[in-house]
C-alpha cells in the first residue's frame, strides 16, 4: 500500500551615452568588460554557476496525493499552486526575497508551462526554475535524473551572458510530489561526464525513492528526505543561502532543517531527522 501524503500548507544607470565619435568603441569595451573571459567546450560561461529547479506542480488530478485544495491543487495553472504562486512556492519566495534579485520571467509550452530566473545579490550564480505541468510529473522526473547524470544538458541567455543549465548546472533540485510512488522508470541514467553536481530533493520520502537512480547518475545528495515532507521552497531558499556561501554538507542540511521547523513548527530535531544529506 503506498503511503498517504499528507501536505501543510502556510498561506502565506541609467547609463549616460556619450554622443562623441568614440560612442561605438566605448560601448564596445564596456560591454566586453562585463563578460566573463572564456567559454569552455560547452559553450557557457563556467564563471558564472547556475542552480536548475524542477518543480511538479502540485496536481489533485493528475497525482496520487491526499487532495489539497482546488485553486491551489490545479497544476495546469501555476499562477496559484501551491508549489509555484502560493506564499511558500518556488515563485512567489524567492520573488520575495532579500538575497535574490527577480531576473525575468518567462512563459512555456507543452509539458513546461513557466520558467522565472534570480540572480544572487552578493554571489555570482543564477538560479533557474521551471514549472512542470502536474500531469506530466513522469517528465519533469526524468529531465531532473538526465540532467543529473549530465545526459542532459542546455544553455540560455541572459543578460548577454551564456549560462549552462540541465546538466551544465552545478546544483539541481526537484520539488514537489513523490511521483516514483505512483511509477516506475524503465529507463537507465549513467554518469556521462566527469562533472560534480549536487543534488537537493524536496520530496516525501525521496531517499527511498531517489537512491538507486540517483547512484546511477553519480550526483551527490545534498539533501533529500526520509518520511513525508512539505516541499515548500522555504527549504531550498535556506540550504542555498550556506551551499553558496560554500559551507559544509552538514551545515547545508542544518539550514535546510531548520527553515522546515520554523515554516512547519514541527521541531528541529524531528527536521534533522526529516532532513539527511548524503546516504
Amino acid at each position: 500500500m503506498k503511503p498517504k501524503l499528507i501536505y501543510f500548507f502556510i498561506p502565506f544607470i541609467s547609463i549616460a551615452c556619450s554622443f562623441n565619435s568614440n560612442k561605438q568603441e566605448e560601448s564596445k569595451t564596456a560591454h566586453s568588460k562585463s563578460k566573463p573571459s572564456l567559454l569552455n567546450e560547452n559553450n557557457f560561461y563556467t564563471s558564472i554557476k547556475t542552480i536548475h529547479v524542477f518543480v511538479a506542480l502540485c496536481d489533485n488530478k493528475y497525482q496520487g496525493i491526499v487532495p489539497v485544495p482546488a485553486a491551489i491543487g490545479n497544476g495546469q495553472y501555476p499562477d496559484n499552486n501551491l508549489y509555484w504562486g502560493c506564499a511558500a512556492g518556488v515563485r512567489s519566495y524567492f520573488r520575495k526575497s532579500a538575497n535574490w534579485a527577480f531576473v525575468k520571467k518567462e512563459k512555456l509550452n507543452g509539458q513546461r508551462l513557466e520558467r522565472v530566473i534570480f540572480k544572487h545579490k552578493k554571489q555570482n550564480y543564477y538560479l533557474v526554475a521551471d514549472a512542470y505541468d502536474g500531469q506530466f510529473i513522469k517528465q519533469c522526473t526524468i529531465d531532473f535524473l538526465e540532467s543529473a547524470a549530465g545526459i542532459r544538458k542546455d544553455t540560455i541567455q541572459i543578460n548577454g551572458h551564456i549560462l549552462g543549465i540541465s546538466g551544465n548546472s552545478k546544483l539541481l533540485s526537484y520539488i514537489g510530489h513523490d511521483g516514483l510512488m505512483d511509477f516506475n522508470l524503465t529507463q537507465s541514467f549513467p554518469k556521462s561526464d566527469n562533472n560534480k553536481r549536487d543534488l537537493i530533493i524536496l520530496a516525501c520520502i525521496s531517499k527511498r525513492y531517489f537512491a538507486s537512480h540517483v547512484k546511477e547518475t553519480g550526483a551527490h545528495p545534498l539533501v533529500w528526505s526520509t518520511g513525508l515532507m512539505s516541499p515548500e521552497a522555504y527549504t531550498l531558499h535556506d540550504a542555498l543561502e550556506s551551499y553558496i556561501g560554500k559551507q559544509s554538507d552538514e551545515a547545508v542540511r542544518s539550514s535546510a532543517a531548520k527553515a522546515y521547523a520554523r515554516y512547519q513548527k514541527c521541531g528541529e530535531k524531528a527536521a534533522r531527522n526529516l532532513l539527511v544529506t548524503g546516504y
